[in-house]
């Protein structure tokens, strides 16, 4: 019997509100797929849309970004200078043949445990109903 393909996926969260999100989530014992690998950031807009390419590149099969939600970032613009790379991102990902809901941002404020678990199901689904990334054809 063969088994059941996992995705590897990378979550770059926001320290301020995401990752407390999703700490709190963990420590109140919600139940969502183990296919999510975090790294933390002090804030989203930090994120250089390399990352993104490197994860792919690495052999991930989706990236989920999540920060403040707007309004509320703790360096005031980070979130909505994240945003607009991540619309950069997602248009270089679909013009070299990748399809762009392999990667996500959402908002996730720090006491939104419940919604983290939701968005890392959803994520989860959705990479999984992709498959393998395209780049895996090309591994060694």
């Amino acid at each position: 019997m063969a088994e059941e393909w996992n995705p590897k996926i990378i979550a770059i969260i926001c320290n301020w509100c995401s990752y407390a999100g999703a700490d709190l989530a963990g420590g109140a014992r919600m139940q969502y797929p183990p296919d999510i690998r975090t790294v933390r950031v002090m804030c989203t807009g930090r994120i250089d849309p390399l990352f993104i390419m490197k994860a792919f590149q690495d052999g991930a099969d989706g990236v989920l970004i999540s920060g403040c939600h707007f309004g509320d970032c703790h360096y005031l613009e980070g979130n909505y200078k994240a945003a607009k790379r991540m619309f950069l991102v997602k248009n270089i990902l679909k013009n070299i043949g990748f399809d762009d809901k392999r990667i996500r941002m959402t908002f996730v404020s720090a006491s939104e445990g419940a919604k983290w678990a939701g968005v890392v199901e959803d994520v989860v689904k959705t990479v999984k109903e992709l498959g393998p990334s395209p780049l895996k054809q090309f591994e060694k």
